[in-house]
């Protein structure tokens, strides 16, 4: 059986703690996760001038399919969901059943995408005015959606992530190996 697969997209503005956390611990539980640049080039500018090489570009993964679809906030997601690519993407990704990650304001990407729907989700506080049912809990499962609230909830995010690609006990050691005593 193979690895289990996640594409991260980042664009311009993206929340650096947001996008790298998932990575660096999907990765460390051992699925294969490639960073996708949604930019015309492979170096994407986060939100605090930290700038990250992504693999790919995220026109070489159109028509690929991987196990979770992951969109990190900050200022960048407006540019998110204008992009057609990104949100073919989301909705692709969760009509076959996929896990579709978003966290702080990248929930309204799978607005724009029309997948939130009756789901219960969160998201960052700036965007109760798009996203009225924000639920209150750092990180909201329904079905195959997960969104988390903001910078500081990163690491459970990534952990549910990593529990729902791999196993809860994965997910728990990886936990346990960073210090992370809330999981």
């Amino acid at each position: 059986m193979s690895d289990p697969t996640a594409l991260v997209i980042l664009g311009n503005g993206f929340e650096e703690v947001e996008a790298l956390t998932p990575v660096d611990l999907l990765r460390r539980a051992g699925v294969t996760c490639t960073v996708a640049s949604r930019e015309p080039t492979l170096l994407v500018d986060g939100r605090n001038g930290i700038k990250v090489q992504a693999d790919e570009l995220l026109e070489a993964q159109l028509g690929r399919s991987f196990d979770a679809l992951v969109v990190p906030g900050g200022p960048g997601t407006a540019a998110l969901r204008q992009d057609p690519r990104v949100l073919d993407l989301v909705r692709t990704h969760h009509s076959s059943g996929r896990t579709v990650a978003a966290i702080c304001a990248a929930p309204t990407v799978l607005q724009a995408a029309g997948i939130l729907g009756q789901k219960r989700y969160t998201g960052h506080s700036s965007i109760a005015s798009e996203l009225p049912n924000l639920q209150p809990e750092e990180v909201v499962v329904d079905g195959n959606i997960i969104t988390s609230r903001g910078a500081g909830t990163s690491v459970p995010f990534a952990l549910e992530l990593v529990a729902t690609l791999t196993s809860r006990m994965r997910a728990r050691e990886i936990a346990s190996s960073i210090h992370y005593g809330g999981w």
